[in-house]
């Protein structure tokens, strides 16, 4: 199977499905991770959080712990990514030149302006891919529901996820490590529900066999 993991920013697909790219790696599927913005950003006082340089360095070590061997970098600013053709285009041509069968996304209730805007693209680009699903990553409140429906195991990779995680330390360090905790329960949480230690849970958009 050849699978796709889109994100706004470095982290986001390790936060939102990093466990499901564990397994995928593991099982042998050829996995594909396209990131679309430079994802260092400043605050609103205009002082710089996090280098483009770093995120990306960052970025890079996660993948290498998830052993995801192929990884695409978008050039859009971060906190500036709208559902425009250019992303479309770029999303859909990963789509073809490597056959993707399965694409992991944003959720498009999401309320930050970044993961709505990918999350729009990657349903327009993906119309043609047979499975899609739609992960969270992050925890902010939304006044749509996210209609989690679809279970992955990953006890067996949830230490490889955490430590994708901690690869992005400054940002890690920066929530004063809040991330790790929130995402380990919400996957304690999951995995309760259906019987396991860990789990993560998509929304499925499509499925078809």
């Amino acid at each position: 199977m050849n699978v796709l993991a889109i994100g706004a920013h470095f982290d986001d697909v390790e936060l939102g499905c990093g466990g499901a790219l564990a397994r995928h790696v593991a099982k042998g599927d050829k996995v594909v991770v396209y990131v679309a913005t430079v994802s260092g950003f400043s605050n609103h006082r205009n002082s710089e959080v996090r280098s483009n340089e770093i995120a990306q360095a960052e970025g890079e070590a996660a993948m290498r712990t998830l052993g995801v061997e192929h990884l695409i970098c978008g050039e859009f600013k971060t906190l500036e990514v709208e559902f425009v053709d250019p992303l479309n285009i770029q999303i859909l041509r990963i789509i073809e030149d490597h056959k993707i069968d399965l694409v992991y996304t944003h959720w498009i209730g999401d309320v930050h302006h970044d993961h709505q805007a990918v999350g729009r693209a990657s349903l327009h680009s993906s119309r043609h891919v047979p499975r899609l699903l739609m992960y969270r990553s992050n925890w902010y409140h939304s006044p749509m529901e996210f209609h989690g429906n679809y279970y992955v195991d990953i006890t067996s990779t949830w230490a490889t996820k955490r430590d994708a995680i901690m690869a992005h330390a400054s940002e890690v360090n920066r929530t004063g490590k809040k991330w790790l905790s929130f995402f380990e329960n919400e996957a304690e949480n999951a995995g309760q529900r259906i019987g396991c230690r860990y789990a993560e849970v998509f929304q499925v958009l499509k499925w078809i066999e």
